[in-house]
């Protein structure tokens, strides 16, 4: 067995890209079966490849959080969907409302259009959002903080630690349960969520804080010497980066406005901001113990997440019918959009085993 293939860690940021791609998937579809393709591409993913840390855990949250999005999406149809055309199921009286709420209505017929919209919509939004959480069960989220470029540690930090928790808080209530299974006590829901509750925040609050001392410990805030040419220099770059990016962004979105002005502009402004980011970065003294490789695995997890992306861009542009499909009719998929979507699966096939971790 080669190198790459031994159990280890895949690169944080490799797991993340392949989950962007699939999301990007998501988010240009309305097909249902093209977005139950994706979730149970990221299920089989997940259960192939996550380790035993904590975070790992936090999966199945995600799902049911998927889960309560598509029941809402559909409730909030049959409250506030009355005027949608369509078959109707369910004659609802219609509830007048006041004229400063002008363009709702309360209840009213139920069509079969506006529940399938609903549905379609709520399992778009849980497609993307479990994605995201199969790169949060996948990726070490320790291991991520440390690949963020030096100039982004402050968002970096900020972004780490909000994707963090909910694999933290899942991670808190497992500790928690299991201490109180082994304790007689009130047996009662409401008193059992209390005897609960209380001990998870306080929990949450204690990793949040050892989170905080350990990042303070290694140096992360610590800025370097510089001199205020540096300063002015880094701020300048920071500057006409952004600015040359949102006159070639604008430049691109108005056909009216000088060419010269679109991916001209946009290129160069990528370019400054990218070096005033440098310059920022040498005042973060940062040391790296150990820093992770790209190998191949990483690369053919990469491909496979963005290959899912790429083909439901395609998809979307050139079958309109398969990408949104039409409402009264049963929902089809194409050959492009099968395999785009299974694409994601290699990424189980080509990630090493998760490391083990001792008990």
């Amino acid at each position: 067995m080669s190198g790459a293939r031994l159990p280890r860690d895949v690169h944080p940021v490799a797991w993340w890209l392949w989950a962007v791609g699939l999301a990007t998937a998501a988010s240009l579809t309305t097909n249902p079966l093209v977005l139950l393709l994706l979730v149970g591409v990221a299920t089989v993913v997940v259960m192939a490849r996550r380790s035993e840390q904590p975070w790992a855990r936090s999966f199945r949250l995600y799902v049911w959080l998927g889960v309560v999005i598509v029941v809402l999406r559909v409730v909030l149809r049959l409250l506030f969907g009355g005027t949608y055309p369509g078959t109707v199921l369910l004659d609802l009286p219609t509830i007048p409302l006041p004229d400063w709420v002008l363009g709702f209505t309360l209840l009213g017929p139920v069509t079969r259009e506006s529940l399938l919209a609903g549905l379609y919509d709520g399992l778009r939004l849980a497609t993307i959002v479990i994605c995201i959480g199969a790169a949060n069960a996948l990726a070490n989220p320790k291991r991520l903080l440390r690949s963020m470029p030096p100039a982004l540690y402050e968002i970096g930090t900020a972004l780490v630690v909000a994707v963090t928790v909910l694999p933290q808080f899942a991670d808190s209530v497992r500790r928690v349960r299991a201490a109180q299974s082994l304790r007689a006590g009130e047996t009662g829901r409401v008193r059992r969520l209390r005897r609960t509750l209380v001990p998870v925040l306080e929990d949450a609050l204690e990793r949040s804080l050892a989170l905080a001392a350990g990042m303070d410990t290694r140096g992360y805030g610590r800025a370097a010497g510089l001199t205020p040419g540096q300063r002015r220099t880094t701020g300048a770059l920071m500057l006409a980066g952004l600015g040359g990016v949102c006159v070639g962004v604008y430049a691109l979105l108005d056909q009216t406005a000088p060419r010269l002005l679109a991916l001209p502009m946009l290129g160069l402004g990528v370019v400054v901001a990218v070096a005033g980011l440098v310059s920022a970065g040498r005042r973060v003294e940062r040391t790296r113990y150990r820093p992770d490789r790209w190998q191949w695995p990483e690369l053919a997890v990469v491909a496979s997440g963005l290959a899912a992306g790429v083909a439901g861009w395609w998809v979307s542009e050139h079958q309109l019918l398969i990408a949104y499909p039409d409402l009264s009719v049963a929902p089809e998929i194409s050959l492009v959009a099968l395999v785009g979507v299974l694409t994601g699966v290699v990424a189980a096939a080509a990630a090493p085993p998760p490391r083990e971790v001792a008990p």
